[in-house]
């Protein structure tokens, strides 16, 4: 094989790799056969913390409810990310402490909320430098600057 013709090759099996997607899994929700270890009405909150683990969040819509969420993205090279899967596993426990309620969710439950981490929607007017600048002018005492303790 002639030299071109290897660098060519070369090129070519760098460019395919690049096409290949990137996927993440972020979270953690147990799956169906794990699940299928928890009884309704048999086990307690320890039994499930020894089966499956500690959930992603409590109490979010009651008290008690435990929430386990894993979610898998996939980008491929300058698109944006995709969400591809999403599962939600809630469980909620009655006043003893025993299972009262499992539920699963998946994608096709629901929509996707887009998540944008790092990020808070303000609304209102936008300033700019100058403006935040001389907006502080005058709203700084001597005391906030030199602490007396």
């Amino acid at each position: 094989m002639s030299r071109p013709l290897r660098i060519a090759v070369l090129f070519a099996a760098i460019a395919a790799a690049g096409c290949e997607p990137v996927v993440r899994t972020h979270g953690y929700a147990p799956v169906p056969e794990v699940l299928s270890d928890i009884r309704v009405g048999a086990d307690t909150r320890g039994s499930v913390r020894r089966k499956i683990g500690r959930p992603t969040a409590e109490g979010l819509f009651g008290e008690t409810d435990w929430v386990y969420v894993a979610t898998t993205i996939e980008h491929l090279t300058y698109h944006e990310p995709r969400v591809v899967d999403r599962r939600v596993v809630a469980i909620a426990f009655d006043e003893n402490d025993v299972v009262s309620a499992l539920d699963e969710f998946g994608m096709e439950d629901g929509r996707v909320v887009p998540l944008r981490p790092g990020t808070t929607p303000t609304y209102g007017r936008q300033l700019g430098i100058l403006e935040q600048f001389l907006g502080n002018i005058g709203n700084i005492g001597g005391s906030d600057i030199f602490d007396d303790r």
